[in-house]
């Protein structure tokens, strides 16, 4: 027998021996350790009276997309009535119906929205969804001739579009009554319109002047220098002009459906007649006066509810009230019969101007803008109601009252709505004038 052997069978037990205590060992505390991680208060409780372990406050829900937006009362401006959210990009039109109980809004993300306005001091409301053709962008919205039927012009790469929506026709494949309202469809469409040029203000106004028959008259304003005059219901063009200055800034029709005037480059104001053949339809279009005295280019301007008066702002730091209701064909000219001072300075003390007016349906008050600050100003005097200097966290794009007053509780109120980059619309209370 070899004299080794035994020597390795014993090296062999002793390390068996010694690799079978080590793995108990290491067994033993893998077990504590799984143990204490399964069972972390397995230990007692040292405290006779354990506090309760509280269940974590469960998460409030995220406002609803349409809900009244009551920020911080030291961002809450007092006559900010309510927000409309739920738009998924920038707000670029804005545009009450004839009665005021409707707001449509065109936003950047391709829809039209058309909110009912039961109670300005809602929590939420009801809205249209209206999808527009694929790859478009809306620049403006206005209504035709009721609150079902909307115009709205849509940018594409190709040049700019305008479509009509009305009502849909009801379902008629089954005999089963209809639980929804049909989705508006296209009743007219035209592309490629104002040279593909894109369209920066579109207004509408029931033409009652004369012995037109009450349709709805639209005027589309294009970024160069052309406005085109549309017939509401049926889309056909009525009309054209050409300001011939440059570059448009804004074109609007007063709500007679009579006058078209626009702002553009210069500080001349153009006021062109629409008239009306007997049988109620558009029969031309005629240049009738300037508005002549501002020193720069009028930025904004508005017609007065009873169509005979315009308000312009102009880059001048000036605003001015021109009497339009005068006898031009007999060569008498326009009168300037207010000139008002532009309340804004910049950090330096220079003057700024507006960027939008709007006059509430009394004539008494003018909203204005520039910026994200919104004022209200007394039509009477000038003088400033009421500011709010960051009415929207991004510059007003859009501003528009309500052409009645709508209901909020038990009450009526004039309603100004705005809209901004900021995805939002703001509706907001004329505030009050104080007696003289």
């Amino acid at each position: 027998m070899d004299p080794a052997l035994p020597i390795v069978l014993l090296s062999l037990v002793l390390g068996a021996i010694i690799a079978l205590l080590f793995f108990n060992s290491y067994f033993r505390k893998r077990q504590s350790e799984v143990r204490s991680i399964a069972k972390p208060n397995s230990d007692a409780n040292p405290n006779p009276n354990p506090k309760p372990i509280s269940k974590p406050l469960p998460k409030k829900p995220l406002s609803k997309p349409h809900s009244s937006d009551k920020d911080q009362n030291k961002r809450h401006h007092p006559l900010d009535l309510n927000t409309l959210k739920g738009h998924g990009d920038a707000v670029t039109g804005i545009c009450f119906s004839h009665d005021g109980r409707n707001l449509a809004t065109a936003c950047a993300d391709g829809v039209v929205r058309v909110f009912k306005l039961d109670d300005a001091s809602s929590k939420s409301f009801k809205f249209l969804r209206i999808n527009l053709p694929a790859g478009g962008h809306p620049t403006a919205v206005t209504f035709s001739d009721d609150a079902s039927s909307i115009v709205v012009s849509s940018y594409t790469l190709s040049g700019c579009s305008l479509y009509m929506y009305g009502e849909g026709k009801p379902d008629s494949s089954e005999n089963k009554p209809q639980t929804k309202l049909p989705l508006p469809e296209i009743k007219w469409e035209h592309h490629k319109v104002h040279d593909k040029k894109s369209i920066l203000t579109m207004f509408g106004a029931s033409a009652t002047y004369g012995s037109a028959d009450g349709s709805t008259i639209i005027a589309s304003c294009s970024e160069e220098t052309d406005i085109i005059l549309w017939h509401g219901k049926t889309g056909k063009s009525v009309g054209h002009v050409d300001t011939n200055q440059l570059k448009n800034n804004m074109a609007a029709i007063s709500p007679n459906g009579r006058f078209i005037a626009a702002a553009a480059f210069t500080a001349d104001v153009k006021v062109w007649e629409i008239v009306y053949a007997k049988d109620g339809s558009a029969k031309e279009v005629l240049n009738v006066m300037q508005l002549k005295g501002h020193k720069s280019a009028v930025t904004w301007l508005c017609f007065t509810p009873n169509s005979e008066q315009i308000i312009t702002a102009s880059k001048d730091g000036s605003m001015r009230i021109w009497n339009i209701n005068v006898r031009y064909h007999l060569d008498e000219d326009p009168k300037t019969l207010k000139v008002f001072p532009i309340p804004l300075r910049d950090s330096s003390g220079a003057a700024l101007h507006y960027d939008r007016l709007s006059i509430s349906p009394d004539g008494k008050i003018l909203a204005a803008t520039h910026g994200s600050t919104l004022q209200w100003l007394c039509v009477d005097t000038g003088k400033v109601l009421d500011t709010a200097e960051k009415a929207h966290d991004s510059d007003i794009s859009c501003i528009s009252w309500a052409p009645k007053a709508i209901p909020m509780g038990n009450d009526k109120v004039l309603v100004l709505a705005t809209a901004s980059a900021d995805k939002k619309v703001k509706l907001w209370a004329s505030p009050s004038i104080p007696s003289s």
